[in-house]
């Protein structure tokens, strides 16, 4: 990667009004060299095949962020690294319209940010989601975006475009009831209250919309589930969905230095516990089928508090993909004005 001298200040940019206010930490940019976009995936606990990252590394602090450890994979570390240097892909837009084109390609959904999110405060300036988008709209390719960042409404054209002409899906992160209890496990995300104000502002626009109360932290945040799920109907949401806290390798440190930092030593002490109770003594189960949800009593009770939730909210509405696939190639006669 090549480090780039003087970066835009996204906290200065057009959408400023879209991000939270900007923080004390010193932000590295670089640039990512890669020549794809796309990434398959092949784990059975996750629910689409296609994903498209434009960043690497996320200015949102997630104490929990599983994508930490990929930034170890740069020589960087899962830490502040992973907060404060991030990579972005210049070409994004232009390597999805490659692989587009590329006769193999059929039209699958892909998922923008399977690792980081496609909204962090970068994309203000550098506007690689949006081409990304647009990119889509062209070709009319099933996407969906998982983002915690008020700054996806800047994009609701487009969303709402994809939704009525071929499948556009949002889904807000909402871990959290409150916005100080956010805070203290993500610092530099969108708050919880302007989340629930970007479900409200999609779902009025058209676009199928829905929540993710993911991850939910045993003995931290599952009370809060039954007020997430009734401020998001009420905001207009379809559906929700939950999985287990994943706390792989150098993340559980990360996780465990962050939570002590912001929380009594007591409560972490529980926190910990609770968490070990759902994945059978540990912190982390890596295996397939089993990264996502948890075993025991603790967690079936989660599970059932879950299910009687959307049970009433009617948030099991997910939108199904068309099927065939509206995708399509443009007519290279039309792009050349013939």
């Amino acid at each position: 990667m090549k480090q780039i001298s003087n970066p835009a200040n996204p906290f200065e940019s057009a959408h400023r009004e879209l991000l939270e206010p900007a923080p004390n930490a010193k932000l590295e940019v670089y640039e990512d060299a890669n020549r794809t976009i796309l990434t398959k995936n092949d784990s059975p606990d996750l629910g689409f095949r296609w994903s498209a990252n434009c960043y690497r590394g996320c200015f949102h602090s997630c104490a929990y962020c599983y994508a930490r450890q990929y930034h170890e994979y740069l020589s960087l570390g899962a830490g502040t690294d992973f907060e404060s240097k991030i990579a972005i892909k210049k070409n994004a837009p232009a390597l999805l319209r490659e692989a587009f084109m590329k006769r193999s390609w059929k039209g699958e959904e892909v998922v923008l940010s399977g690792a980081t999110d496609a909204y962090q405060p970068l994309e203000a300036v550098y506007r690689l989601t949006r081409g990304c988008l647009e990119v889509c709209l062209e070709f009319r390719n099933p996407v969906a975006i998982i983002t915690k960042a008020y700054l996806v409404v800047r994009d609701v054209d487009l969303l709402a475009d994809l939704a009525r002409d071929a499948y556009g899906v949002v889904i807000l992160s909402i871990p959290f009831a409150t916005d100080d209890g956010a805070k203290k496990i993500e610092p530099q995300a969108s708050s919880i209250t302007r989340r629930f104000q970007a479900v409200e502002t999609l779902a009025k626009a058209g676009i199928p919309v829905g929540i993710s109360l993911a991850p939910t932290i045993p003995g931290l945040n599952e009370g809060d589930i039954p007020e997430i799920m009734k401020r998001a109907a009420d905001c207009g949401a379809r559906f929700a969905f939950h999985t287990l806290v994943r706390l792989t390798g150098s993340v559980a440190d990360v996780f465990q230095e962050k939570i002590r930092a912001s929380l009594p030593p007591e409560r972490v002490d529980r926190i910990l516990k609770r968490i070990r109770e759902t994945r059978g003594g540990a912190l982390d189960d890596p295996r397939f089928g089993s990264r996502m949800k948890g075993t025991g009593v603790y967690w079936d009770a989660i599970a059932q508090l879950f299910d009687v939730s959307r049970k009433k909210y009617r948030l099991d509405r997910f939108p199904a993909l068309p099927d065939p696939s509206p995708f399509r190639r443009p007519d290279p006669q039309l792009s050349l004005g013939l």
